[in-house]
């Protein structure tokens, strides 16, 4: 008698804009934000340490999507320009007979190769609350459903745009973490959120009202990030319902943390502190990873996609720039990469070094934050990255721009291109010319209201459609 073959697994992978892992209470957040994740964890595996070295969200993904670092990628900057210049996972999995699936990702460089791609209203039309999880639900679901009919296995990406701003939860979300008047005329903590031009319109176009506590707006964060949990808890229940879970890896994770109230940044991802480089990363494999099972040693997004094809049983017969995490899941022996290689190309363009110690950030043209051109952290002592020691520490700033310049060369030799930092010039979006000066940055970079944030993300799936309209939506 014949025996039937199992078919491969399933993978859903759960990305989540703008999370910080330190605001999750799976990671030790003293607010409940995050308990059906939490149970989720209990399940599988979790990474205790993982980083985004690269933000914001096009390169982030192209990392996670590819197995590359930004020079294996060529993308650094939010406005890429191109394409990706790696395979894509959803390219090797359609080779190795997988469905794949992205939900809110059309139009990014690395949506390259899924043959479905799903949209919902990831920021809202009306003032007021924002169902943004919600809506991915509505689309992701009725999916799952037929994807479990048909029985072929499959790659579903979801992109979910919670707790990415506009914060505005729904109820009881949105006060689930506040007591007090947001509107007291006599708290001055947001006067500088509404003097930094570049950013104010941005606000005003969503904050319920004048806000003037930040203490609000963090919980705004807050309450986003519980409404997410919340809603990724329906899928956990309709994987379990379609008879899905035991044979489906599913990894959760974000593209890159936020900054809140803190830096002068404004509630938003830029600037290469470490608010915005920790993300989370847990992975359930039934009968391929531990269950409850922590890991302490550094990880990458670029170790993502290595990681998923192993624990698929799927050969890309590609060399990545990351590494399978699973030898760390079995004990066996695990070098971690104890230095990252730091970029940014949102508002600002910098790059960085960082190790378990130190913090290098260097400007590569002027900011509109008007920030110093170097910055270094001392990572022990100052965690928070609130004191510059630059000018006190001129050797420690030699020997790390050092290290960073020995390990671009070295890069740029093994991928064979210039790091796109050095190339990538347009990034801004204002022409192709670096900025002269912060003065000229400042007046230049402006977002007027979310409808106006949201053209910003979603220009490159504009361009997708301009250059093939027949495209699916």
């Amino acid at each position: 008698m014949a025996t039937r073959t199992k078919k491969r697994p399933n993978l859903l992978l759960i990305a989540i804009d703008s999370l910080r892992r330190d605001h999750m209470s799976l990671y030790g957040y003293h607010r409940l934000t995050t308990p059906h994740i939490a149970r989720f964890a209990e399940q599988g595996t979790m990474f205790r340490h993982p980083f985004s070295p690269s933000v914001p969200t096009t390169p982030a993904y192209a990392s996670m999507l590819t197995g590359r670092d930004c020079f294996g990628t060529g993308v650094v900057g939010l406005r890429h320009k191109g394409d990706v210049a790696a395979p894509t996972l959803p390219e090797m999995l359609e080779q190795a007979g997988y469905s794949t699936c992205c939900v809110g990702f059309p139009g990014n460089p690395a949506a390259r190769g899924f043959r479905t791609c799903l949209e919902y209203e990831g920021w809202g039309e009306a003032p007021g609350a924002m169902p943004k999880a919600h809506a991915l639900n509505e689309v992701t679901v009725p999916y799952l459903r037929a994807a479990a009919a048909s029985g072929d296995p499959f790659f579903l990406f979801l992109r979910h745009m919670d707790p990415h701003s506009p914060y505005l939860p729904p109820a009881p979300f949105d006060r689930l973490f506040y007591e007090g008047d947001e509107l007291d005329p006599a708290n001055r903590s947001l006067d500088g959120l509404y003097a930094f031009a570049p950013f104010a319109d941005y606000f005003r176009s969503w904050f319920p009202g004048k806000v003037t506590d930040a203490r609000f707006v963090d919980s705004l964060y807050d309450g986003a990030v519980a409404y997410m949990d919340a809603a990724i808890g329906r899928l956990f229940t309709a994987l379990d319902e379609l008879g899905l879970a035991e044979n489906t890896v599913v990894v959760i994770t974000a593209d890159h943390g936020e900054t809140l109230n803190e830096h002068d940044c404004w509630y938003d991802h830029h600037g290469l502190y470490d608010s915005n480089l920790v993300v989370p990363l847990i992975i359930r494999a039934p009968g391929k990873l531990p269950a409850g099972l922590q890991v302490d040693p550094w990880v990458q997004t670029k170790d993502l996609t290595p990681t998923m094809l192993e624990l698929l049983g799927v050969d890309a017969g590609l060399e990545f720039d990351g590494r399978s995490l699973l030898p760390l899941a079995r004990g066996e022996p695990f070098v971690p990469e104890s230095e990252l290689y730091l970029t940014e190309a949102t508002w600002m363009r910098k790059h960085g070094w960082r190790t378990p110690e130190w913090k290098l950030i260097h400007a590569l043209e002027p900011d509109f934050h008007f920030k110093p051109e170097v910055e270094l952290y001392h990572l022990v002592r100052d965690p928070e990255e609130l004191d510059n020691v630059a000018d006190r520490e001129p050797g420690v700033v030699a020997l790390l721009e050092e290290r960073m310049a020995a390990h671009v060369e070295r890069r740029e030799a093994q991928a064979g291109r210039r790091n796109p930092m050095f190339t990538q010039l347009g990034w801004h979006g204002t022409g192709d010319a670096p900025f002269a000066s912060a003065q000229e940055a400042y007046r230049k970079l402006h977002i007027g209201s979310r409808r106006q944030a949201q053209r910003l993300q979603a220009h490159l799936a504009d361009r997708k459609r301009e250059e093939n309209p027949e495209a699916s939506p």
